[in-house]
């Protein structure tokens, strides 16, 4: 069964972040005075084939911790919805 797993990841609360930092500051160059902070952070969206929804999570669960999120200083959420294969 095909999977489509979302990854949601960001920079830990405690950690800098200069890249929402600039952002945020050319928001409010650009006039959108009402931007009180920004935190960026990475999106992904990752298929694969496994033979149950458990499956899937684990597989992508073992991916932020060994590649896609370093432990340090980000934390990451993720969805796994099942698709139709094409």
């Amino acid at each position: 069964m095909t999977f489509l797993a979302k990854v949601y990841i960001k920079v830990r609360p405690t950690v800098s972040d200069p890249q929402g930092h600039t952002i945020h500051r050319a928001l409010r160059q650009l006039g959108f005075d009402s931007v009180d902070g920004v935190r960026a952070g990475k999106y992904m969206e990752i298929r694969l084939n496994e033979h149950d929804p458990d499956a899937a999570a684990a597989k992508v669960r073992e991916m932020c911790e060994t590649l896609l999120a370093n432990p340090v200083i980000e934390d990451y959420d993720y969805e796994v919805l099942g698709i139709d294969d094409e």
